[in-house]
Parts: structure tokens; sequence; C-alpha cells
């Protein structure tokens, strides 16, 4: 009878546990679940609220203000287009790219593979440090400092020498420009895209190493045959994550790309004064004198949110894709 009584109170204590188990698992889920919903719920509110604010200046410029190049908020001959500017976020995004990622997964590579243990620890730290400095301080240190290294040291010497050869560097050198801007926007996406990037070479298994090595690999050419190949959908992900970053910056880009206003600002070399989406709406947005005028910067604000959403859709997509190749491969 006794041990009768001691069996069905194990069973009624596992049948508990199991029940509590079960609670806490449809609570988690709804946890995750309300949270997902939340954040659809607040993009949907975004693009709800800055289609709103826009319908006057589509309604007058439609299609136009996407690709139109004018810039006039003078009250009776307002023209307002949004091309120069859409222009000047990708080209300072670009040149921003194009510099922070390579030196990002390269100390990412110097961290995890070539110098392990302490000083690994300190490089990191160091490096993560840079992402703790805000955006203000880099625009004055940008707009005190730097450009006029950038101006002196790189500008200018690459003038004299190309500027009459190539367009790209044909503009006179002042340091407030989209070259300017894009560089300091990849010292300030750096510290992004090198920690996740580092995360992604630290996750690619010991396996992979020991492989490539037992073939008698040299260390950069596991780096390149094996742990590179291995983690490149992670490295892409870390890519477009700085990409956004370095799209919606503003007040370091306002302070150091020249701002310069309408067709003017569609950069012909890149020497040159433009302006970005976001930018332009810092400068103007406490100055705006009509509806037409405030309608305009917000639509501003619409056109840079679908372009981070389709950089964004177009990343999990790429993602997705070279991750299903590697699988494939794998297979």
């Amino acid at each position: 009878m006794n041990s009768k009584t001691q069996r069905q109170a194990v069973i009624n204590s596992i049948r508990s546990k199991s029940n509590e188990s079960k609670f806490g698992d449809k609570f988690f889920k709804a946890l995750v679940i309300g949270a997902s919903i939340y954040t659809l719920f607040m993009v949907v509110l975004v693009f709800y609220a800055l289609s709103e604010g826009s319908v006057p200046i589509l309604l007058k410029e439609g299609f136009n203000f996407v690709i139109g190049t004018d810039w006039n908020p003078v009250e009776g001959n307002e023209s307002f287009g949004a091309l120069p500017y859409i222009i000047g976020t990708l080209v300072s995004s670009s040149i921003a790219m194009i510099i922070a990622v390579p030196i990002s997964i390269g100390i990412a590579i110097f961290v995890n593979e070539m110098v392990r243990g302490k000083i690994g620890t300190v490089l990191s730290f160091i490096v993560e440090l840079l992402a703790a400095v805000p955006s203000i301080v880099y625009g004055l240190w940008a707009l005190f400092v730097f450009r006029f290294v950038i101006k002196d040291y790189i500008e200018t010497p690459l003038y004299n020498t190309l500027g009459n050869k190539l367009p790209i560097f044909g503009s006179t050198p002042f340091g407030l420009d989209v070259f300017t801007a894009g560089i300091v926007l990849a010292i300030m996406i750096i510290p992004i895209v090198s920690a996740v990037s580092r995360e992604v070479i630290k996750a690619v298994p010991n396996s992979q190493r020991e492989a490539a090595y037992a073939l008698g690999a040299t260390r950069w050419e596991v780096v390149k045959m094996a742990i590179l190949p291995y983690g490149k959908s992670g490295l892409l992900g870390a890519s477009f994550l700085g990409l956004g970053r370095a799209i919606g910056e503003t007040i370091l880009v306002t302070m150091i790309i020249g701002n310069a206003v309408g067709l003017s600002a569609i950069p012909s070399s890149l020497f040159s004064p433009s302006q970005t989406l976001s930018s332009i709406i810092a400068n103007e947005f406490n100055e705006a004198s009509g509806d037409l005028h405030l309608s305009a910067l917000i639509g501003l604000g619409l056109v840079l949110f679908i372009i981070t959403l389709l950089i964004n859709v177009g990343a999990i997509f790429i993602v997705s894709r070279v991750t299903k190749s590697h699988s494939n491969l794998s297979d």
C-alpha cells in the first residue's frame, strides 16, 4: 500500500512538473509572438505616419518627387525633388562600405586567428570602444581635425596628379565632401561590422581548421579556403548591418558632407559637396515654413524608410541564397 502511494506521488509530481513545463512553453511562445507582433506593428505605424505626412507633396509632385532634382522651399514657387539626396546617401554609404568591410573582416581574422588570448581580447576591447563614441563626437573631430588631414594629404595630391585625367578627382578639394563623409562613416561602422564578423569567425568549427591544416595548408590558406567560405553568410549579414547603420546616420554626415542643395547635391566627383536624405531632414526640419516644405521633408523620410527596408529584404534574400548554396555544397 505504501509503495502504491509512493508511486502515485511520483506520478503526480511528474505530471505537475510536466504541466508547469507546458505552461512555461506556452508563456514563452506567447511572449515571443507578442514581441514579433509588436515589432511588426511599430514598422507599420511608422510607415503609416510617414505616408500620411507625405500625401501633400506626393499629390503635387507625384513620382517626380523621387526623380526630381530641384529643391526650392520658397512659398509660391515650391519645387521638391529627392534624387540628389538619394544619390548622396548611396554614394557616401558605398564609400563607407568599400573601406569598412575589408578592414572589419581583417580585424576579425587577426583577432581570432592570428593573436588569440590576452592580446586579442585587448584589441577587441579597443575596437569596441569606438562603438561607444557618440556620432556628434565623430562629427566634431572630423569637422575641426580630420577633414584637414584628408584634404592636405589625400585629396589635394590626388587632385593635382589625377584631377585632369579622372573626373572622380576633378573637383577642387575643400574637405567637406562626400569622400570625407564616407571615410568617417567607415570609421564609425567598423566596430559594428568587426564585432559581428568576429563572432561569425569564432563560430566556425575547429574541425574546418584542423582539416585544412591536416592537408598542409598555411594559416592564410586556412582562412581563405576553410573559414571565410564557411562563414560567408554571416559576414554578408554583418556587412549589411553596417550598411544600414551608414545609410541612417544623420548628425555626423550633416556636419561634414558639405550640405549642397538641389542639383548641386549630386556629386560630380569624390571631392564634391553633397547631402543625404537624413542630413537634409536634420538641416531643414526646424526651418520648414510651409506645409508643403514640411511634407517634402517627411516624404524624404518615407523614401529613406523604403530604401532601408529594401536593403534589409535584399540582405535576407542574399544571405539565405548563400546559406542554401553552402548547405548544398556541404551535402
